[in-house]
């Protein structure tokens, strides 16, 4: 009686299995691994994206401070305005000096033959001070409520502004410089600066 045993026919299937299982193991690893890496890469490009769009967003939105900081470019030109003015009042101005010399024109048409010398002095110097003052007068006072009505501004505005430090330093120059003009017309017009010559008597 033959007792060599024969090899079942699956027996080279049962001795390869391990191996199989085996090569499965590390082909679904590397199958996972490539998953991760490609969700990984995904998610990077992603998030790339994002950041990309929100600088776009960025460099396109505007700049909730710069709605918000009100301009001073007419505050700053009136402040000029007004110092302007009064530097012109308290130096003479054409206007001034062509308005002086028609007063003192219509002055010596009027007069007569018979005039004494203190209403020629009058119609000569007189009326042409006077009307000088004048306006060099009206100069100040413009200067004087424009610079003012500049430093007045931010108290009337929503939401209350602030003006910047050079704005505000040249108004209140405008209102100083105006002020010495309105003093300055008023002791000249009123002749409480300098009092009228008079002639002596013949």
């Amino acid at each position: 009686m033959d007792t060599t045993k024969t090899p079942a026919p699956n027996a080279a299937e049962a001795d390869t299995t391990p191996v199989d299982l085996e090569k499965t193991e590390t082909a679904q690893e590397a199958a996972t691994e490539a998953k991760a890496d490609a969700d990984l890469d995904a998610a990077a490009d992603n998030g790339s994206a994002a950041l990309a769009d929100a600088d776009l967003d960025d460099e396109f939105a505007e700049d909730p401070a710069d709605e918000e900081q009100p301009g001073h470019v007419g505050s700053a030109a009136f402040a000029i305005v007004s110092a302007g003015l009064s530097v012109v009042a308290l130096s003479g101005s054409w206007v001034a000096g062509i308005v002086s010399e028609r007063a003192s024109v219509a002055a010596r048409l009027e007069l007569s033959q018979a005039a004494d010398a203190n209403a020629q002095i009058a119609a000569q110097f007189v009326d042409p001070w006077h009307t000088t003052a004048m306006v060099n007068g009206v100069f100040s006072a413009l200067a004087l409520i424009i610079a003012t009505f500049v430093l007045a501004l931010p108290a009337f505005s929503t939401p209350e502004r602030t003006l910047p430090t050079w704005v505000r330093s040249v108004s209140w120059a405008g209102i100083g410089l105006g002020a010495l003009g309105v003093l300055l017309f008023v002791l000249m017009y009123f002749d409480l600066l300098l009092a009228i010559p008079k002639a002596g008597a013949v």
